[in-house]
């Protein structure tokens, strides 16, 4: 059993705090006190890959959540690809979907988030697509509907899943309104998917649907986004308890920066949030237990500018650095969404 007296604790500095006092301590006990105050900034690592940077691009890049900065490269994907789809458990990130175009993928591949390095294969989606994003929780990744021009349908509604710690084929999970470019988010129970746009006219969406994430089944209503919009900020952009859909293309007003917020345990509208320091569509998102972070967009010029806010306040975006160039539509993801790993 440890002992611990204390007189008095000064100051604490880089060394961490000074005791004035007999402290007694067997090696079964100890006392760790943590140096620098996690507080407010979470911990994790979030990822970044592919995009578009005018044309098609390869590049994995990852920045540490708990610290503002510029983002470092991490490795390459096997392609360049605009638009893949993202989602991660608390150990590894995987990447499916996506386009060169006219070429759409249907491969799935993966890294070992903790460890910079080139993608391994991991499987394939049910069907080639591109517009598509990605959630989900420790175990099971799901990929949001997207589309193909060159398949039959060109739309694909379907939500597949995958099990994250298993390489191998993503199954059909169920069936989405047939809209594309939709954001996603998640906690450890609940995935949603909301805004996009519809194939038959310039439809745009404020609707979410959800999904329960352990059992498979088609989206249900869950409520309305503030406005209609479509190709938001996507990859788990969400502590454990709350989601956010933030930025956006709209038929109206062109670029969006509102940042709107639900409890993702509840159906019902989104509320207000804050609202970005640019306008855009296409941000590659991702988060923490504390905080959320929004790289990348387009204004129509691409970005490179990297946004966060503090998730369970509200509040406009503060800037956070910069992306390893001007970036759109990059997957999104880390290793503590959705409250993963706190």
């Amino acid at each position: 059993m440890a002992i611990l007296k204390v007189d008095t604790i000064s100051g604490i500095g880089t060394e961490g705090p000074v005791f004035e006092g007999d402290i007694e301590f067997t090696s079964q006990n100890f006392l760790t006190l943590p140096k620098g105050d996690t507080t407010q900034r979470g911990r994790g690592r979030g990822l970044w890959a592919g995009g578009t940077i005018g044309v098609s691009d390869a590049t994995i890049q990852y920045a540490e959540l708990s610290s503002q900065g510029n983002t470092i490269d991490f490795g390459d994907l096997s392609a360049v690809n605009d638009s893949p789809s993202a989602t991660a458990s608390a150990t590894r990130a995987v990447f499916g979907g996506g386009r060169n175009h006219p070429s759409y993928y249907n491969k799935i591949e993966f890294v070992t988030i903790a460890t910079t390095s080139n993608v391994t294969d991991f499987g394939d989606l049910t069907a080639a697509r591109s517009g598509g994003q990605g959630c989900g929780n420790q175990t099971r990744g799901l990929f949001g509907p997207g589309f193909n021009p060159s398949g039959s349908p060109t739309t694909i509604n379907t939500i597949d899943f995958i099990t994250i710690a298993t390489t191998g084929d993503a199954q059909d999970f169920g069936d989405f309104t047939e809209v594309i470019r939709v954001a996603a988010l998640s906690s450890p129970t609940r995935a949603l998917f909301g805004g996009g746009y519809g194939p038959v006219s310039p439809n745009l969406f404020n609707t979410i649907q959800f999904v329960t994430i352990s059992t498979t089944g088609n989206g249900q209503d869950f409520g309305d986004i503030t406005s209609a919009r479509f190709n938001m900020a996507g990859g788990g952009f969400a502590s454990n308890t709350r989601g956010l859909f933030s930025g956006g293309g709209s038929s109206g007003s062109g670029y969006v920066n509102t940042i709107d917020f639900v409890t993702i345990a509840t159906t019902g509208n989104t509320t207000d949030f804050g609202d970005m320091t640019i306008a855009g569509s296409g941000v590659g998102a991702n988060s923490n237990s504390i905080r959320g972070v929004l790289g990348g967009r387009t204004t129509p010029s691409k970005q490179n500018v990297i946004d966060f806010i503090v998730i369970s306040t509200t509040g406009n975006a503060v800037d956070f650095g910069d992306l390893l160039n001007v970036f759109a539509n990059c997957g999104g993801t880390s290793d503590s969404h959705g409250g993963l790993t706190e």
